[in-house]
This record gives structure tokens, sequence and C-alpha cells, in this order.
């Protein structure tokens, strides 16, 4: 029987009694009414092939108060037994306290992982070259362009082919239609999406395509590092880009929903959740006929070559303190089945991680995402190292001082450079 335990002194009494709890039982923290649909169908299979009763309990929403209660109950040895991540760039520190179980020999015997697309599985290996996390779902981020008013103002819509040509191309869209050309999310609003949905496109295409050294050291005074602060500062400089809107409480909100859909903005980068959530079936404002209305583009390398970001969509995690971890990795398995990686494509907009989907009906019949999907298996990412989530935080605070016009592409790789250096210390810098 599921359980939903919506928050409050429910929840946290629950909480309480974790160390209690009966060893055929088994709590799952969720948020989100969609990620909570989604899992309720897999919760029903997990009670029925492992003979466990499966309590689903709602934790506060957004992410960042999601985070916050997760990782305040694991600190205090009250934690869920399975639960998912919403960033991955919190996967390393969270490694780091103890608060993940490995589960790298469980994924590696399980023969529907062999159907799993390669990033998936580097995506899901820590820093120590273990894994921690089952990577059952992707984002897959490109740029995606309105093909209509393009081809309606005689612009090609052809992939460019570098940095250069991306810039130009954004150009003639204002010239020729005044709207703004290109969208790179930026600032401190944003948040993580600063660095993840922004930021990231770019450096993988530089001369610095990964940040994290082998030795786990963050390499941020390269060039390739100044190279991708210019380009958001040729953006600016030109008003090819909205900046006004990226310095309110939800910058996202004009941009995405508004100017997107209404042509005012004509290119930005998003990920296969947009074709459903953001201009789809989804959406407030949908953008008739989506699929074929936009485009995408890969993301231009600097110099050349074209790229697809590909990052974890919220892996899900078994709490190495479970009060039985052996159930919660059965369970977890269970939860990476092509039933609940197609339910989460389909109400969330993130890519399933198995091939297997493609011979699926119920995931052909998501046509948004089936080209998507395919791509994946030619995706690329950044490495992961502990202290990510405090380069995705002096991402944000370097490209909001070149929204506001206060410094320059070095100037904005100093503020960077100082936030890692004092919060994670000097040795932390290359």
């Amino acid at each position: 029987m599921n359980k939903l335990v919506a928050g409050g002194l429910a929840a946290i009494a629950l909480s309480l009694l974790a160390g209690t709890a009966n060893a055929e039982s088994l709590r799952v923290a969720l948020h989100g009414q969609a990620g909570i649909d989604a899992f309720t169908p897999t919760a029903e299979r997990i009670e029925k092939n492992l003979g466990i009763d499966v309590e689903i309990v709602e934790y506060p929403a957004p992410d960042k108060d999601y985070m916050t209660k997760l990782l305040t109950e694991l600190a205090a040895g009250n934690g869920p037994d399975l639960f998912s991540i919403p960033s991955a760039a919190d996967v390393a520190d969270m490694v780091a306290a103890g608060y993940l179980a490995p589960v790298g020999a469980e994924l590696a015997a399980w023969p529907e992982y062999a159907d799993f697309v390669d990033v998936a599985k580097q995506l899901a290996v820590s820093p120590d070259g273990e894994t921690y996390v089952a990577p059952y779902i992707l984002g897959i981020q490109q740029i995606y362009f309105r093909r209509d008013v393009l081809e309606k103002a005689g612009i090609s819509t052809e992939q460019p082919k570098d940095w250069a040509d991306l810039l130009a191309r954004a150009k003639e869209i204002k010239e020729k239609t005044g709207s703004f050309g290109l969208l790179f999310p930026a600032g401190v609003s944003w948040g993580g999406g600063a660095f993840d949905e922004g930021f990231s496109h770019l450096i993988i295409g530089s001369s610095t395509p990964q940040l994290v050294t082998d030795d786990g050291k963050f390499d941020l005074t390269s060039q390739g590092v100044r190279d991708v602060f210019q380009f958001y500062k040729d953006l600016i400089d030109a008003d090819l880009m909205p900046v006004d809107p990226l310095l309110g409480p939800e910058p996202w909100v004009i941009p995405k929903y508004e100017m997107f859909p209404s042509g005012e903005l004509a290119a930005t980068t998003c990920g296969s959740w947009c074709y459903i959530f953001d201009w789809g079936r989804e959406s407030r404002n949908p953008i008739p006929d989506v699929t074929n209305v936009v485009g995408t583009w890969a993301d231009p390398g600097q110099n050349g070559g074209e790229f697809v970001l590909a990052n974890l969509g919220a892996p899900w995690a078994v709490n190495a303190k479970a009060a039985n971890l052996e159930l919660a990795k059965k369970a977890l398995l269970e939860a990476g089945s092509v039933e609940n990686q197609i339910e989460t494509a389909a109400r969330i907009g993130n890519i399933p991680a198995s091939n297997a989907v493609q011979r699926d009906p119920r995931f052909q019949a998501l046509t948004e995402l089936v080209p998507i999907q395919a791509a994946a298996n030619h995706g690329t990412y950044l490495k992961q190292a502990t202290g990510m989530s405090v380069v995705s935080e002096g991402v944000a605070r370097a490209t909001e001082a070149l929204l506001r016009k206060e410094t320059d592409a070095a100037g904005a790789q100093q503020i960077l450079v100082d936030h890692v250096r004092q919060t994670l210390g000097d040795e932390a810098v290359k």
C-alpha cells in the first residue's frame, strides 16, 4: 500500500522513527507533484516485486529547499532509504560526507544496465572510481532556435560552425528581426542554471573542455575559461541577449516563457524538457507545432566541432545508513525499469538513459524526445569533483558582474577564482 506523507509534522515524525523502521518497509523521498506522479507506479511495482511497503515522503520544493531538508536529515542519521539528487553537482560532496552507499557492483551485475548509453554510465562514476548513483535519466541540452523566425528573415538555420559563426548569427538575427539573438542563462538569480544551462555549453568546446584536473583540482585560471566569459561579454555589449530579465527574481520566466514563444528571443540554450514544459503540451504559453517550429543546434566549439551536453537528471541514490541496505539497493534497481524511465520522461521531459526505450512503443509515442534520446549516445559531459557546487556558484557571481557591466572577462574570471579559493582554499585551484 502506497502512503503519501505530505510533509510537515507527519514527515518529521517518520524521519525520527527511521531507526526503528520495519526491515520490510522502505522510505522514499520525493518533491514536486510531477516527480511523485511519475514514481507512484514504480512504487507499486517495488511493493509487488519485493513484497515490501513503500512510503513516499514528500519533501519541500523547490530543489534548494528539498536539498536543505535532505542533507539535514542525512547528517542527523534520519534520512530516507532511497532518494533522488536534483543536481549532479551535489553528488561528489555527498559522497565525501559519507551519505551515499556504493552501488557500482549492483549496477554492473544488473542485465538491464548493458543497454544504458555510455555517457550515463560515465557520468555516474565518482572521482574515487566508485558509482554511488543510478543514472536513469539524462538532461540533454542544446541550443534551441525559432526556425520560423529565421527562415522568414532569410537567415540560415544551418548548424553554426564555431563561436564566431554563432555570434555572427546572433548579430544577424538582431539586425534583420529586432529580436534578441541568443540567450545563455547567467547571474545569481538563475542559481545553478547559470552553470548547468549556460557556462557549461561553452566550456565544453573551449580550450579548457574540462574544469577538473587529474588530481581533483579546478582549472579556472586558463585562457579557455577567460574566453567563455569574453563570449558572454560580447553578447552583452552588442545587446544580443536580454539582460534586464536576468537580474530579476525569476530570470527564466520572461525570456524562456514569454520572449521565446513570441519570437522576441530567437535562440536559447535549453534541454529536452523544453519541448514539453516550456513551449509544448504542458506549457502555459505553448508554441504551435513546436517540434517543427523550434529546431536545435549542437553547441559549436570555439574553433569547430559539435557538442551535445549531457548531465544526470536527478540521479537516484541509496542512503549509506538505510535501515535495510540490501533491500534499498534492490529497490534502486527496480526504480530503473524501462517503465519508470518512460513514465518520468513523459511527465518531466528528460531523457531515458536506456537505449531499450527506443524499442518500446510507449516511448516512440513521445515524438519530441525520440531523436534526442538517440543523440544521447553521442553526448559529452563535464567531470565532477568535490566542490563543483562552489564553482557553479562562482560562475553565477561572475556572470552577474558581466550582466551589470561591472567588469570585463578577466575580472569575471578573477571573481570565479577568488570565490573558489576563499571557499575551498587556495590549493583547490590549479
